[in-house]
C-alpha cells in the first residue's frame, strides 16, 4: 500500500497542508471558466483565419480528440496523486524522483515560469481587446501607440484585481469560483441562444473554393488551427494543478475534466456556428490588426441582432467572463512552484503559506506580476508561444511517464484508469508530435532553445549541490542548503 506522503504528490506530516474544500461542482466550475474565459471570443477570427474559411473548424475537432486522450492521462495521473502541482508531481514520480525525474520535474517548472503566465496574460489581452469595444474614441487618439498603451494599461489593471481577488482563503475562493462560473454559463447561453433564433445555415457554411484540398498548406494551417484549438481547451485539467485541495479526488478530478471537455466542445461549435450564422466571415478575416472587427466579433455578432445598447451589455458579460477565466487560472498555477518548493526543487520562499490565511501567496504574487509583464505582448504570439513551448515536457512527457508508472508501479492505487489503455496515450502522443512539428519556426526554435538552457541551468545546479547526475559516494547534499531553495 502506498504512504499517504506518496497519495498526496509528495507532502509529509511534518508540510503544512492545503484545506480540501472543492467538490465536483466547484472542480468543474474551475475548469470551465479556466476553458472559456475569453478564448472563444477572441480566437474565432484566427482560427477561421487559419484555412481561410469555416473549413478550420476541423482544428476544434482535432484539437477535442488530441485533449480527451490527453485528459484521461490527466485523470489516471491526478486521481493517483492529487497533491498540488499537477505536472510538477507526475513527471517527477514517473521518471524517478533522485534520476531524471528530478529533471523533468525541473524543466516543467523552468517552462511554466515562460508558459504559464502567458496563458492568464492572454485573458488579459482578451480583455482588453473587448474592453475596446464599449470605448470606440480610443481609436480616434491622435497616436495609434497611444491607443495601444492605453490598452494594455487596461489588461495591467485586470491584472493587479485578479491578484487583489486572489490574495485570500480558499474557503472564500471557492464560492467566488461558482460565482464567476455562472456569469460564464449565462453569457454561453446569450450567444448560443440568439444563434439558435437568428441561424442561416448559407452563410455559416459559406466554404470558399478548394476548402478541403489536401496539402501541405493545408496540413499546415489544420495544426495552426489545432493549437488555437488546443488553447480554447486549455484548462481542462486546472484542478489538478489544486489536488491537495479537492475533496475526495480519486472520483471529483476525473469527472470534472470529462464534464468540461465534453460541455465545452459542444458549447464552442454553437457558438461558432451562431456567430458566423450571423456575420459573415469573410468580414472578419483574416485577422489582421487593421481590422477591428477581429478583436471583439461576438460583439458585432450581437450589434447586429439586438443593436449596440445590448451588445454593450453583453460586452460586459464577456468581460466578467474573461476574469473568471484568469481567476481560475491564477488560482491554479499559482500552487505550482509552491508544491515544488515544497520539495527543494525550487526556491525556497515560493512554499510560504500566508501567515493567517493559509494560501501560497508569494507563488501568487510572481506568477501574477509576471503575467501582467505579459501583457505588452501580441495575442498570436502569446498563443503560439505557450502552446508549443508546454507539448515536449509537460503533454509528451506525462503521455508517457504514465505509461512509465504502469510498468513500474503496477499495484500503485488508481481510482481512475485510462480506458482502452494504451490507446489515449499513443493518440495523445501522435496528437503533440503533430503539433509541434507543424509550428513556426521561430516558435519552436523557442521552446528547443527554453528545455536547452534549463538543462544546462539544472546541470550546474545539480553539480553545485552534488545530486543527480553529480551525487557522489560520501552522499548527497541537502536541498535546503542548494541556492535555489533559499
Amino acid at each position: 500500500m502506498q504512504s499517504n506522503c506518496m497519495e498526496d504528490g509528495g507532502r509529509t506530516p511534518a508540510h503544512p497542508h492545503l484545506l480540501r474544500r472543492f467538490g465536483l461542482v466547484q472542480a468543474t466550475a474551475l475548469n470551465m471558466s479556466n476553458m472559456v474565459g475569453v478564448g472563444p471570443f477572441i480566437t474565432i477570427p484566427l482560427l477561421l483565419t487559419a484555412l481561410g474559411g469555416p473549413q478550420s473548424m476541423l482544428g476544434w475537432i482535432v484539437a477535442f480528440l488530441i485533449t480527451l486522450a490527453d485528459g484521461m492521462v490527466w485523470s489516471e495521473l491526478g486521481a493517483m496523486m492529487p497533491g498540488s502541482g499537477g505536472s510538477y508531481v507526475y513527471l517527477r514520480e514517473a521518471f524517478g524522483r533522485e534520476s531524471f525525474g528530478r529533471l523533468m520535474a525541473f524543466l516543467f517548472i523552468w517552462q511554466f515560469i515562460f508558459s504559464g503566465p502567458l496563458e492568464i496574460a492572454s485573458g488579459y489581452i482578451g480583455f482588453a481587446s473587448y474592453f475596446r469595444y464599449l470605448w470606440p474614441d480610443i481609436a480616434i487618439l491622435s497616436n495609434p501607440w497611444v491607443a495601444r498603451v492605453v490598452l494594455v494599461l487596461v489588461a495591467m489593471a485586470v491584472g493587479v484585481l485578479n491578484i487583489v481577488l486572489l490574495y485570500r482563503q480558499i474557503t472564500s475562493i471557492a464560492k467566488i469560483t461558482v460565482s464567476l462560473w455562472c456569469g460564464t454559463l449565462l453569457t454561453i447561453a446569450a450567444v448560443v441562444l440568439t444563434g439558435v433564433w437568428t441561424f442561416d445555415p448559407q452563410r455559416a457554411l459559406d466554404f470558399p473554393p478548394g476548402a478541403f484540398h489536401f496539402s501541405w498548406g493545408f496540413l499546415l494551417g489544420l495544426g495552426q488551427a489545432t493549437r488555437i484549438g488546443v488553447y480554447d481547451y486549455l484548462g481542462y485539467y486546472d484542478i489538478c494543478y489544486i489536488g491537495e485541495e479537492v475533496k475526495n479526488p480519486g472520483r471529483v478530478i476525473p469527472r470534472s475534466i470529462f464534464i468540461s471537455l465534453t460541455l465545452i466542445a459542444t458549447l464552442y461549435f454553437a457558438i461558432n456556428l451562431s456567430v458566423i450564422g450571423v456575420v459573415p466571415w469573410r468580414e472578419f478575416v483574416p485577422a489582421e490588426e487593421d481590422n477591428p472587427m477581429s478583436k471583439y466579433i461576438v460583439s458585432i455578432f450581437m450589434e447586429r441582432v439586438y443593436g449596440k445598447t445590448a451588445a454593450a451589455v453583453f460586452t460586459l458579460l464577456i468581460l466578467w467572463t474573461t476574469v473568471a477565466s484568469v481567476f481560475a487560472l491564477l488560482l491554479g498555477y499559482s500552487r505550482i512552484p509552491y508544491a515544488a518548493a515544497q520539495d527543494g526543487y525550487f526556491f525556497k520562499v515560493f512554499g510560504r503559506l500566508h501567515p493567517t490565511e493559509n494560501f501560497p501567496h508569494v507563488s501568487l504574487l510572481v506568477i501574477g506580476g509576471l503575467a501582467i509583464a505579459g501583457c505588452v505582448l501580441p495575442l498570436d504570439l502569446v498563443i503560439e508561444t505557450l502552446v508549443t513551448t508546454r507539448i515536449l515536457i509537460q503533454f509528451m512527457g506525462q503521455a508517457v511517464g504514465a505509461m512509465l508508472l504502469r510498468r513500474t508501479a503496477p499495484h500503485r492505487p488508481r481510482p481512475y484508469r485510462i480506458w482502452l489503455y494504451p490507446l489515449p496515450n499513443l493518440v495523445a502522443l501522435a496528437g503533440w508530435a503533430f503539433l509541434f512539428a507543424t509550428s513556426g519556426v521561430r516558435v519552436v526554435m523557442f521552446a528547443v532553445g527554453v528545455i536547452l538552457a534549463g538543462v544546462v541551468f539544472f546541470l550546474a545546479w545539480s553539480r553545485y549541490t552534488r545530486r543527480w547526475p553529480f551525487a557522489g559516494p560520501a552522499g548527497i547534499r541537502s536541498e535546503a542548503d542548494s541556492p535555489i531553495a533559499r
